[in-house]
């Protein structure tokens, strides 16, 4: 799908439609979140990922920090990294005694081979460890551009398998998006996903400001296309390596699509690729641009 160039008055639009964002943040990185809590409203949610080189106190004391912020932690719960039942029921009951988590994020993971019995996703959630310690909300991921080592119907399948599950286990369900850059695909995929009959809350992936070395970097590394047009939306050329922008242009046209196809109950995620406090001062600023 071609979306056209959205008119200026669509930022309005998007500043409205798509206001509602969270952010992703590594246990490492936490700590700049204490220098932005003025230039967050409180309750934005924070998605704390959950790398291989840091252990879980780490994360833990992430959760702990954002909620006695005023900010709401998402846990990422990588299922093929956990080794095994034990160890995952103790982090998440530790994060819900101890930062009193109720949503997380639950993905299968890099490992090729499970460092336990968790294959995927899925079978964490199937465990029962979520709603027995309080989680009321999961997010699982997906994935508008593919995926660079699933086919894609076994990630439709996934996709409606996970919601159900967590439904049928009394939670809600939501999807956080891997980042893209070409707006009429995301709004192809979204339209897929609600004719499947998959009605919760989405989060659309969308890269912060950074310089386009990096963002085709981390596209290379997540099997996300990353042409010239699609640069252009972020004020970017392939001939001027070193100039950063931020994805306003691409916001628009989403809402345009969005608009369009009568999409709902969609909002934004930010990655943090070019950096925590260079995309917060960019969201705050954008924001505040559209509202006057």
């Amino acid at each position: 799908m071609e979306l056209q160039a959205a008119p200026s008055q669509v930022l309005e639009e998007a500043a409205s439609g798509l206001s509602d964002y969270s952010l992703e943040v590594t246990a490492g990185g936490v700590d700049q979140a204490q220098a932005a809590v003025r230039a967050l409203r409180p309750g934005t949610a924070f998605s704390i990922t959950f790398l291989p080189g840091e252990d879980y106190p780490a994360r833990l004391r992430a959760a702990q920090v954002l909620r006695s912020l005023g900010f709401v932690p998402v846990p990422h719960l990588s299922a093929r990294r956990m080794a095994g039942v034990r160890e995952a029921e103790s982090f998440i009951e530790a994060l819900a005694v101890s930062a009193a988590v109720d949503r997380v994020f639950v993905v299968g993971g890099d490992p090729d081979r499970p460092l336990g019995p968790f294959r995927d996703a899925l079978d964490l959630i199937e465990t029962g460890l979520l709603e027995r310690h309080g989680i009321r909300e999961v997010g699982i991921g997906g994935y508008p551009e593919g995926h660079p080592a699933i086919p894609s119907d076994r990630l439709w399948a996934a996709l409606q398998a996970k919601c159900e599950a967590i439904e049928a286990r009394g939670m809600r369900p939501f999807i956080v998006t891997q980042f893209g850059f070409e707006p009429g695909v995301i709004v192809e995929w979204l339209t897929e996903v609600r004719r499947r009959g998959i009605r919760c809350p989405v989060r659309v992936g969308v890269a912060g400001p950074a310089k386009i070395a990096t963002l085709m970097r981390y596209a290379a590394r997540c099997g996300v296309s990353a042409s010239a047009r699609a640069m252009s939306r972020y004020g970017l050329s392939l001939t001027r390596m070193i100039r950063s922008a931020g994805p306003g242009g691409l916001i628009a046209d989403l809402a345009a699509g969005l608009h369009a196809a009568g999409i709902r109950d969609v909002g934004l995620h930010y990655y943090t690729f070019g950096g925590f406090q260079q995309t917060i001062d960019w969201i705050r600023s954008f924001h505040e641009a559209q509202h006057g």
